[in-house]
């Protein structure tokens, strides 16, 4: 049974990299285990790990799940100064998504749930997946 996942992805320079992700996520690492890594728990179970080292190649993206796709995209192209991203959605899938890469050529991306009450059920069965 699996019961949390790790992703780690590289960056070149650890303190340029810190810095890039702190800004992504808002805030610091939740663990700094040693030099050269540093993880964030993304969401419960969910953790992203930054180590120094060369990036692999292309592979992905890692997609986050946020509630407002544009404000997060602007914050991004603002503070990162990331390109700005296209969005995009299909009538059969039930999430917009748009893919960026770090700095390093690590592909990342977003989604949001269009049908708000979707996303509202899903973020209470996580909640209750994890009390």
């Amino acid at each position: 049974m699996i019961i949390e996942m790790t992703n780690q992805i590289r960056v070149k320079e650890i303190e340029e990299g810190l810095k890039w992700y702190e800004t992504l996520f808002n805030r610091k690492p939740d663990f700094i285990p040693h030099e050269g890594f540093a993880e964030w728990e993304i969401v419960p179970g969910c953790w992203l790990q930054v180590a120094e080292g060369l990036p692999s190649e292309v592979s992905g993206p890692l997609r986050f799940g946020i509630t407002n796709i544009e404000a997060e995209r602007d914050r991004l192209v603002q503070q990162l100064n990331i390109d700005k991203f296209e969005i995009f959605s299909r009538t059969e899938v039930p999430v917009k998504w748009g893919t960026f890469t770090d700095p390093w050529g690590n592909q990342l991306g977003f989604f949001e749930y269009i049908n708000k009450d979707e996303e509202k059920a899903r973020m209470k069965m996580l909640k209750k997946s994890f009390l």
